[in-house]
């Protein structure tokens, strides 16, 4: 490659980049259905390949992910309205308890100065808060009704997403012909390598980490409701969803877990409950869930994963997050290859 072709090279990419920026509020629903499309390639393969129609099978995967989603919907919308209202009907009491028991504690522990603190606006302010919003539905339907335009591009995207996902899908095969089609040539063969890699990267962890996700999120909700943590639920999906990144999870998920538990049942006995869910939960996903779903194919280290999410966040906003992890996968691939080909060259003997 000449330097004009590099040159060339570097400004496509940054005009790429720059034009991300740009349409970042509208490629976001895109960059959902893509990524919603990718996950349900493989399951239209397979029942392709069982002699059904490319179209067929789609709307086979389409009915089965609605239904799923529309059932969970159901079942979970309720649990957390009652969790929630339950959190903030509480929250008075849950005060006090700080105020009064674990504060002084504290002082006491290490020698500070008792300080009165006054929590009586704050009360008022949480109570007050709840009254208006009426639960979740209500606040949600308040917050999207007030503008109009907010309205029609909630209702915009909503509908978009399941067509853009559905035409993805039903012609995904064609479109990576094609792209690969554009491969030069004569770097067909190692381009096409590097987007193998890449893709049994993204695929073991869009794929297999989701998994884990849910089901260590339905462990830890699963037991915490056994001990009788009132927001079980709450942290067990929380718990869950940050579980991409090992032991964030399960750190983020105990704090959460062992402050409740203090202040729900003032003891700390409870406490030994929380913390054998948690290990049975950490014990689940190291010697079963990730080696089962995931394997060892993905490689991006648990710091390269929180900085590409928080630098994509802050870069594009939320369609950032969304790139973040496959462009963090691609690159790691790249970086995989240059360090191979840097160990095989002169410059490194």
């Amino acid at each position: 490659m000449t330097d004009i072709q590099k040159g060339i090279v570097l400004i496509a990419v940054a005009f790429s980049g720059w034009l991300v920026y740009l349409l970042a509020p509208v490629l976001t629903p895109f960059m959902i259905s893509i990524l919603l499309a990718y996950v349900g390639d493989p399951i239209v393969d397979r029942l392709e390949a069982r002699r059904l129609p490319r179209t067929l099978a789609v709307i086979i995967v389409f009915l089965g992910l609605f239904i799923l989603g529309i059932g969970l919907l159901l079942v979970l919308a309720p649990v957390l309205e009652k969790q929630l209202a339950a959190m903030f009907n509480r929250l008075p009491s849950y005060i006090d308890w700080i105020q009064l028991t674990a504060m002084p504690y504290l002082f006491n522990l290490f020698g500070i100065e008792n300080v009165k603190l006054d929590v009586s606006n704050l009360k008022q302010m949480f109570a007050q808060y709840w009254q208006q919003a009426g639960g979740i539905a209500a606040t949600m339907i308040g917050s999207v009704s007030r503008s109009g335009f907010a309205l029609i591009g909630w209702i915009a995207n909503l509908v978009l997403v399941p067509v853009v996902t559905f035409y993805l899908l039903r012609d995904w095969d064609k479109l990576m012909d094609n792209i690969k089609g554009l491969f030069p040539r004569k770097q067909e063969q190692k381009l096409t390598q590097i987007a193998c890699e890449s893709d049994e990267v993204l695929g073991a962890f869009f794929r297999g980490q989701f998994l884990v996700m849910l089901a260590l999120g339905t462990v830890y909700a699963t037991g915490l409701s056994i001990i009788g943590i009132e927001m079980a639920l709450l942290i067990g999906l929380l718990a869950g969803l940050v579980s991409f990144v090992p032991y964030l999870g399960f750190i983020v998920g105990i704090v959460v877990a062992g402050l409740v538990t203090l202040v729900q049942f003032q003891a700390v006995e409870p406490l030994v409950y929380v913390l054998v869910v948690f290990g049975i939960g950490q014990l689940l996903e190291g010697f079963l869930l990730t080696p089962w779903l995931v394997g060892d194919r993905i490689g991006l280290h648990p710091v390269a994963v929180i900085f590409a999410v928080l630098a994509g966040g802050q870069l594009f906003g939320f369609l950032g997050v969304l790139l973040a992890l496959p462009v963090a996968a691609v690159i790691m691939v790249l970086l995989r290859h240059l360090h191979q080909s840097y160990v095989n060259s002169e410059l490194y003997e």
